[in-house]
């Protein structure tokens, strides 16, 4: 597959970087490490639904001299799949063991970008140990009732027949590259030709990096049927919220709303952008996710 060549990608080889294997709960993961360990925090990525750590390699190079550890989900990228269920409670669950694991406490710095804001609420929300929690895009009310709710019926359909379809043929349908850019060409806002060229290049070779079919349909149920409301009451933590002007996921009215129900809670909506911030404005991100975590802006 062509490789488009990033447009971060001299900013991203400022921050060392090291693969890491981890056997969580027996299962084996695949995690990066951004920077080494210092005097200031460690932050914890959480990647979104159908992606892997490659998403947010925009905003961590942004973010020189953090030291940011970013694993792929179970089932996504290198991470081997979940025995059971790929539910918001399994990936909160193996949340919390993975920091276990690593041996990460309550002064990790822990963020989550749209699927991965509604686990990381839902693991912290069952006792994950963190000083601060940075949600971006922040699934903010049931996807059904987003800004594109009729695309969000069209692809639970599309989900639908490609769980129900025999395994060759369904497994085909999901990883349909010309469905895979016509759910980027919606995505994407930005009007530069260079950068709407790379996302579109991006979704093409990790969107459709799971491992099986199992995986996908049961991660997409559960983006659909979960949001962060459910868990606001429990994050008693300082939260910071990045919501994007234009996203096609959640209304802005529905990120201010959730932003009244969490007891401490901050509010940024960046202009002119929609759900690829991490693509899209990665350098506004970074100010925002470094202000919060007190550590160097950019």
């Amino acid at each position: 597959m062509k490789v488009v060549p990033s447009p971060y990608a001299a900013l991203l080889a400022r921050t060392p970087l090291t693969q890491h294997e981890v056997q969580v709960d027996g299962v084996p993961a695949s995690w990066w490490e951004y920077g080494e360990a210092g005097d200031g925090p460690t932050l914890l990525f959480v990647h979104g639904f159908r992606g892997d750590h490659h998403g947010l390699e925009p905003v961590i190079a942004y973010l020189p001299g953090v030291h940011i550890i970013a694993p792929d989900l179970p089932g996504f990228g290198l991470s081997a799949p979940l025995p059971g269920e790929h539910s918001i409670d399994g990936y909160a669950a193996w949340v919390a063991a993975f920091a276990r694991e690593l041996g990460l406490d309550d002064s990790t710095i822990v963020l989550g970008h749209s699927f991965g804001t509604i686990v990381v609420a839902a693991a912290l929300a069952a006792g994950l140990p963190a000083s601060r929690a940075i949600l971006v895009n922040p699934i903010a009310a049931p996807a059904l009732s987003g800004p594109n709710a009729l695309g969000t019926r069209l692809a639970s359909l599309y989900y639908r027949v490609g769980g129900a379809l025999p395994e060759g043929v369904g497994g085909a349908l999901l990883k349909n590259r010309a469905v895979v850019r016509g759910s980027s060409i919606v995505l994407a806002k930005t009007k530069e030709p260079a950068l709407r060229r790379w996302i579109h290049n991006q979704h093409d070779r990790y969107f459709s990096g799971y491992a099986n079919r199992r995986v996908v349909l049961e991660a997409f149920e559960a983006s659909v049927t979960h949001d962060i409301t459910e868990y606001a009451s429990q994050l008693h933590l300082p939260v910071h919220l990045v919501a994007a002007e234009h996203d096609d996921i959640t209304f802005v009215k529905d990120v201010e709303a959730l932003q009244r129900m969490l007891p401490d809670a901050t509010l940024t909506v960046i202009p002119s952008v929609g759900h690829l911030v991490h693509y899209e404005t990665p350098e506004a991100a970074a100010r925002e996710i470094a202000r919060f975590a007190g550590v160097p802006v950019p």
